[in-house]
């Protein structure tokens, strides 16, 4: 049985990791709100790129760009987000689950052969992937990123995997990283890069204005221009999504820490003061015998 110095110790203990736990919690709420707000920044460009899109695909123009070009997916790369500092939960433990299962899932609709490039995003994704055993998987990081690079470096990280895509060193680009709902909900997410699908700009059409446009220079070259655009805008959002999907996942681990630290802080001043009630019944029975004899 623990003596009223040990108990006394323990609860010492568990209200400094209460303090701490609060303390962290509220420093990744900040960070949380701070990715929300980047987040909304983001939102205009990425609409003006598309409604600029809309625009081009309603005038009915000829274009082409390589970036459309659909072939036999022979080597795909999935680029995997991930945190790069811990305490936040099974964050990054749900985003290795889902990457499995997509690989299996790759593997089952190109074939067994399709060789699998797997970029990782942040140092504890980096040492989950490394124990992956399988057949054609590969797991590579590109120097410079990870889950908090910003601006310039992420448009240069685009560029890379335009030119493999270019240079058919790769047939597909997806991306995993979790989709921030809520501060309670962030929801894995799939999304293919490259190719670039036509049908996600033909359901932004209702954006394109109704009037005549004279496009200089042509139509094509505008094309050709504005894709590039458009992939950086969409590789900035998902880095901003991860940044704050992984502050939201770390507040609910903190909170959930600090309500189990409440809760045993509790428990042991319950048992602390029992022990401590019957400790003073002890010494005034030892009086009163005393003064009996």
């Amino acid at each position: 049985m623990a003596t009223l110095r040990e108990l006394k110790g323990r609860i010492g203990s568990v209200a400094s990791s209460e303090k701490i736990t609060g303390a962290m919690k509220m420093i990744s709420s900040a960070k949380m709100h701070k990715a929300e707000m980047s987040l909304k920044q983001l939102v205009p460009f990425r609409s003006q790129i598309e409604t600029i899109i809309s625009n081009l695909l309603s005038a009915d123009a000829p274009f082409s760009s390589p970036l459309l070009e659909v072939r036999d997916v022979n080597s795909a790369t999935v680029v995997v987000w991930g945190s790069d500092d811990g305490l936040c939960g099974a964050y990054n433990v749900n985003i290795y689950k889902q990457l499995i299962g997509h690989i299996s899932a790759l593997k089952a609709k190109y074939g067994s052969d399709i060789r699998i490039n797997i970029i990782t995003v942040g140092s504890k994704m980096a040492k989950a992937c490394i124990k992956i055993r399988i057949a054609g998987v590969s797991v590579t990081s590109v120097p410079g990123i990870d889950s908090k690079s910003e601006g310039a470096n992420v448009n240069r990280f685009v560029e890379s995997l335009v030119d493999a895509f270019n240079a058919n060193t790769t047939d597909r680009v997806d991306l995993l990283y979790m989709y921030f709902k809520s501060v309670a909900k962030q929801m894995p997410r799939i999304d293919t890069l490259l190719p670039i699908s036509r049908d996600m700009f033909e359901s932004n059409n209702g954006k394109a204005s109704a009037r005549p446009y004279i496009f200089e220079p042509d139509v094509n070259t505008i094309f050709r221009n504005v894709l590039p655009l458009f992939l950086q805008s969409v590789m900035q959002e998902i880095f901003v999504e991860n940044r704050a999907s992984e502050q939201a996942a770390r507040v609910m681990a903190m909170q959930s820490a600090n309500d189990n630290a409440k809760k045993l802080l509790e428990q042991l001043r319950l048992e602390y003061n029992k022990l401590r009630q019957q400790s003073i019944t002890t010494e005034l029975l030892d009086i009163i015998g005393g003064q009996v004899k």
